[in-house]
Protein backbone atom coordinates (compact mmCIF):
# COMPACT_ATOMS: atom_id res chain seq x y z
CA UNK A 1 0.00 0.00 0.00
CA UNK A 2 1.59 3.29 -0.97
CA UNK A 3 0.35 6.67 0.91
CA UNK A 4 0.39 9.60 -0.91
CA UNK A 5 0.80 13.59 0.91
CA UNK A 6 -0.05 16.49 -0.86
CA UNK A 7 2.08 19.02 -1.41
CA UNK A 8 2.92 21.87 1.68
CA UNK A 9 3.28 25.47 1.51
CA UNK A 10 4.72 25.25 4.77
CA UNK A 11 8.47 25.21 4.18
CA UNK A 12 10.65 25.86 7.32
CA UNK A 13 13.01 28.42 5.37
CA UNK A 14 12.09 31.08 7.71
CA UNK A 15 13.79 28.94 10.96
CA UNK A 16 17.00 28.37 8.87
CA UNK A 17 17.02 31.85 7.84
CA UNK A 18 16.22 33.29 11.07
CA UNK A 19 19.23 30.95 13.59
CA UNK A 20 21.95 31.87 10.41
CA UNK A 21 20.76 35.53 10.49
CA UNK A 22 21.22 35.59 14.00
CA UNK A 23 24.21 34.07 14.75
CA UNK A 24 25.75 36.52 11.91
CA UNK A 25 24.62 39.39 13.87
CA UNK A 26 26.10 38.00 17.38
CA UNK A 27 29.51 37.26 15.55
CA UNK A 28 30.00 40.34 13.27
CA UNK A 29 30.18 43.17 15.88
CA UNK A 30 33.36 41.46 17.29
CA UNK A 31 34.99 40.70 14.28
CA UNK A 32 34.21 43.84 12.60
CA UNK A 33 34.53 46.07 15.58
CA UNK A 34 36.27 43.71 18.53
CA UNK A 35 33.43 44.60 20.51
CA UNK A 36 32.44 42.47 22.99
CA UNK A 37 36.10 42.25 23.38
CA UNK A 38 37.01 38.74 23.04
CA UNK A 39 37.70 36.66 26.57
CA UNK A 40 36.89 33.34 28.19
CA UNK A 41 33.03 34.59 28.99
CA UNK A 42 31.98 36.04 26.15
CA UNK A 43 33.90 33.20 23.78
CA UNK A 44 31.58 30.73 26.18
CA UNK A 45 28.49 32.83 25.43
CA UNK A 46 28.99 33.35 21.66
CA UNK A 47 29.93 29.31 21.62
CA UNK A 48 26.31 28.73 23.14
CA UNK A 49 24.82 30.82 21.06
CA UNK A 50 26.46 29.27 17.97
CA UNK A 51 25.46 25.73 18.78
CA UNK A 52 21.86 26.57 19.39
CA UNK A 53 20.87 29.58 16.64
CA UNK A 54 22.70 29.29 13.69
CA UNK A 55 23.04 25.47 14.44
CA UNK A 56 20.48 24.14 15.78
CA UNK A 57 17.95 25.86 14.07
CA UNK A 58 19.73 25.26 10.22
CA UNK A 59 20.26 21.56 11.45
CA UNK A 60 16.37 20.80 11.91
CA UNK A 61 15.67 23.36 8.80
CA UNK A 62 17.85 21.07 6.69
CA UNK A 63 16.30 18.02 8.06
CA UNK A 64 12.86 18.75 7.93
CA UNK A 65 13.10 19.78 4.24
CA UNK A 66 15.03 16.26 3.49
CA UNK A 67 12.99 13.99 5.33
CA UNK A 68 10.02 16.16 3.63
CA UNK A 69 11.45 15.44 0.50
CA UNK A 70 12.46 12.08 0.61
CA UNK A 71 9.94 10.12 3.02
CA UNK A 72 6.82 12.21 2.71
CA UNK A 73 7.68 14.04 -0.62
CA UNK A 74 5.71 16.73 0.42
CA UNK A 75 8.26 19.35 -0.89
CA UNK A 76 8.89 18.83 -4.77
CA UNK A 77 10.72 21.86 -6.00
CA UNK A 78 14.33 20.59 -6.87
CA UNK A 79 15.87 23.66 -5.68
CA UNK A 80 14.88 22.51 -1.85
CA UNK A 81 17.48 20.29 -2.35
CA UNK A 82 20.33 22.14 -2.13
CA UNK A 83 18.42 23.93 0.48
CA UNK A 84 18.19 20.75 2.72
CA UNK A 85 21.93 20.36 2.03
CA UNK A 86 22.93 23.80 2.57
CA UNK A 87 20.92 24.13 5.81
CA UNK A 88 22.11 20.42 7.16
CA UNK A 89 25.77 21.14 6.22
CA UNK A 90 25.85 24.82 7.65
CA UNK A 91 24.34 23.75 10.84
CA UNK A 92 26.29 20.84 11.50
CA UNK A 93 29.50 23.15 10.82
CA UNK A 94 27.75 25.63 13.02
CA UNK A 95 28.05 22.82 15.73
CA UNK A 96 31.61 22.75 15.36
CA UNK A 97 32.21 26.75 15.28
CA UNK A 98 29.90 27.36 18.41
CA UNK A 99 31.96 24.36 20.65
CA UNK A 100 35.59 25.16 19.27
CA UNK A 101 34.60 28.87 20.25
CA UNK A 102 32.85 27.92 23.46
CA UNK A 103 36.78 26.05 24.17
CA UNK A 104 38.67 28.34 22.92
CA UNK A 105 39.94 26.40 20.08
CA UNK A 106 42.50 27.57 17.87
CA UNK A 107 40.60 28.35 14.77
CA UNK A 108 43.54 27.78 12.36
CA UNK A 109 41.75 24.64 10.93
CA UNK A 110 38.64 26.31 10.55
CA UNK A 111 40.73 27.80 6.70
CA UNK A 112 40.22 24.12 5.53
CA UNK A 113 36.13 23.85 6.46
CA UNK A 114 36.11 27.76 5.19
CA UNK A 115 37.34 26.42 1.73
CA UNK A 116 34.78 23.62 1.50
CA UNK A 117 32.04 25.64 2.24
CA UNK A 118 32.97 28.01 -0.18
CA UNK A 119 32.74 25.25 -2.50
CA UNK A 120 28.55 24.76 -1.15
CA UNK A 121 28.12 28.36 -1.47
CA UNK A 122 29.13 28.72 -5.08
CA UNK A 123 27.22 25.42 -5.73
CA UNK A 124 24.28 27.10 -3.87
CA UNK A 125 24.84 30.65 -6.50
CA UNK A 126 24.68 28.48 -9.63
CA UNK A 127 21.34 26.64 -8.06
CA UNK A 128 19.13 29.65 -7.45
CA UNK A 129 20.47 31.92 -9.89
CA UNK A 130 19.64 29.20 -12.50
CA UNK A 131 16.33 28.23 -10.67
CA UNK A 132 15.28 32.67 -10.89
CA UNK A 133 15.69 32.78 -6.76
CA UNK A 134 17.44 35.91 -7.00
CA UNK A 135 17.26 36.61 -3.47
CA UNK A 136 18.79 33.14 -2.02
CA UNK A 137 20.95 33.62 -4.81
CA UNK A 138 22.06 36.78 -2.90
CA UNK A 139 22.48 34.87 0.03
CA UNK A 140 24.48 32.78 -1.34
CA UNK A 141 26.36 35.12 -2.72
CA UNK A 142 26.82 37.13 0.89
CA UNK A 143 27.85 33.08 1.94
CA UNK A 144 30.44 32.54 -0.57
CA UNK A 145 32.14 36.50 0.43
CA UNK A 146 31.55 34.95 4.36
CA UNK A 147 33.94 32.15 3.42
CA UNK A 148 36.80 33.57 1.23
CA UNK A 149 37.10 35.90 4.33
CA UNK A 150 37.07 33.18 6.86
CA UNK A 151 40.00 31.36 4.92
CA UNK A 152 42.43 34.54 5.41
CA UNK A 153 40.69 34.92 9.04
CA UNK A 154 41.41 31.55 9.79
CA UNK A 155 44.95 32.02 9.19
CA UNK A 156 45.11 35.21 11.34
CA UNK A 157 44.76 38.39 9.02
CA UNK A 158 43.25 41.38 10.68
CA UNK A 159 42.07 42.22 7.22
CA UNK A 160 40.34 38.92 6.81
CA UNK A 161 38.67 38.97 10.27
CA UNK A 162 37.32 42.85 9.64
CA UNK A 163 35.77 41.65 6.61
CA UNK A 164 34.79 38.42 7.92
CA UNK A 165 32.75 40.65 10.42
CA UNK A 166 31.41 42.83 7.39
CA UNK A 167 30.01 39.96 5.87
CA UNK A 168 29.02 38.23 8.87
CA UNK A 169 26.42 41.46 9.47
CA UNK A 170 25.36 42.33 6.00
CA UNK A 171 24.38 38.92 5.02
CA UNK A 172 22.76 38.25 8.72
CA UNK A 173 20.94 41.97 7.65
CA UNK A 174 19.94 39.88 4.39
CA UNK A 175 19.10 36.89 6.30
CA UNK A 176 16.74 38.59 8.73
CA UNK A 177 14.90 39.98 5.85
CA UNK A 178 14.53 36.99 4.32
CA UNK A 179 13.19 35.61 7.74
CA UNK A 180 10.67 38.53 7.65
CA UNK A 181 9.25 38.10 3.91
CA UNK A 182 9.19 34.04 4.19
CA UNK A 183 7.50 34.62 7.41
CA UNK A 184 4.64 37.02 6.15
CA UNK A 185 4.71 34.89 2.43
CA UNK A 186 3.81 32.07 4.22
CA UNK A 187 1.52 33.11 6.85
CA UNK A 188 -0.16 35.96 5.85
CA UNK A 189 -0.54 35.29 2.44
CA UNK A 190 1.95 38.54 1.14
CA UNK A 191 4.16 38.64 -1.58
CA UNK A 192 7.41 40.21 -0.24
CA UNK A 193 10.40 39.57 -3.12
CA UNK A 194 11.49 36.14 -2.44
Amino acid sequence: MHVSFASSPFLPLALGFFGLGTGYLIYGPQELFGWPQRGEAVDRSTGIWGIWLPGFCQFVTGVYLFVGMTWFQVFKEPPLYMAALAFSAYGIHWFAIGFNRWQRADPRPNAGMAVAFTVISVLGIVVFFKASDVPVGLLFCGLTAIYVSDIFASAGSKLGERSLGFCHLLTGSWLMYLTFATGLNIASGMHLWL
